[in-house]
């Protein structure tokens, strides 16, 4: 088979599937570019940076060849995959394999927050030493997290919070029994507002609705410190910027962006805020996890 990495893929998962006969072209294409190449592939494997619509569908369709798509991650909203099924395409995607390194990246944001590492960090760059400027920072222990989508990643990062002392407040619309503690407990969206010290995002994008707006952010905490390793659309970032800039929020923590790369300067300058440029999978172990998934899904579907 031919397969198209139009996002690259972990040298051991080419390797494997070379070695099974495979063809594996690792080449990104623009939309326009993609609708014409996927006519000539049997397997799609994508990331987060190529976007699967309508279009690439129904070239891929008409032409017949294409009959797996793979999210090499957890999210499937950068694929129209209803649609591509619909037209006799099937979608899989990764979702165990980067939970953990997922969790990790928020966790790290939510202690640079705390902390101002990332701040403090580049400030030493510039020859500062600016003991004084961040004498203010926060412990964890002791503090709430609100979980938004209790699925795998939120799971992985509520544990790891509760190791270090917090409490979990969660909201999902599925509640997985026995995994409720006295640190630890469903909620209402409404509660996890109202009472989470930090607030980690972990849901798809819902219709290109900001989770995070103007109208959420007031029901927080003052000085809240928001977290989001999902989608960047999942916020509305005039109004994050404008709540730390009048002190509301006190510091995000922001992996993904609605633009990327992301133009909003205002925002990834602003110096309570820790940034990255949507790295949350991005460990050697998280990739090798995620080849080796993308390996066996292949297998298990032409088998």
């Amino acid at each position: 088979m031919r397969i198209l990495a139009s996002d690259g893929m972990e040298k051991g998962a080419v390797a494997k599937l070379q070695a099974q006969g495979h063809e594996v072209v690792e080449q990104f294409y623009s939309p326009e570019e993609l609708a014409e190449q996927v006519k000539n592939f049997d397997v799609l494997v994508v990331r987060s940076a190529t976007k699967v619509r309508v279009p690439v569908i129904d070239a891929a369709a008409e032409a017949g060849r294409l009959k797996l798509i793979i999210r090499g991650g957890v999210g499937i909203d950068n694929i129209d995959h209803k649609y591509a099924e619909e037209k006799g395409i099937a979608v899989r995607n990764t979702p165990r394999a980067s939970s953990d390194a997922v969790a990790e990246l928020a966790l790290a944001h939510m202690l640079s927050c705390a902390r101002f590492v990332s701040a403090a960090g580049h400030s030493m760059r510039e020859n500062k030493w600016e003991k004084k400027a961040y004498a203010k920072g926060i412990e964890l222990s002791g503090k709430t997290l609100g979980v938004i989508g209790y699925g795998r990643i939120g799971q992985s990062l509520g544990r790891k919070a509760q190791a270090l002392g917090m409490k979990v407040l969660a909201y999902d619309i599925y509640h997985v029994e026995g995994i409720e503690n006295e640190n630890m407990k469903y909620a209402e969206m409404d509660e996890v507002l109202a009472n989470s010290d930090f607030i980690s995002l972990h849901t798809p994008s819902l219709d290109g609705k900001p989770l995070i707006n103007e109208e959420t952010i007031a029901k927080m905490k003052d000085g809240v410190n928001i977290i989001n390793t999902s989608r960047g659309a999942n916020i509305d970032e005039n109004a994050l910027l404008a709540a730390l800039e009048s002190g509301k929020v006190r510091a995000a923590g922001l992996d993904v962006w609605a633009e990327e790369p992301s133009k909003n300067e205002a925002l990834y300058n602003h110096p309570m805020v820790s940034c990255t440029p949507h790295i949350g999978a991005s460990t050697v172990e998280a990739q090798k996890r995620i080849g080796a998934e993308i390996v066996d899904i292949i297998n298990k579907f032409f088998a």
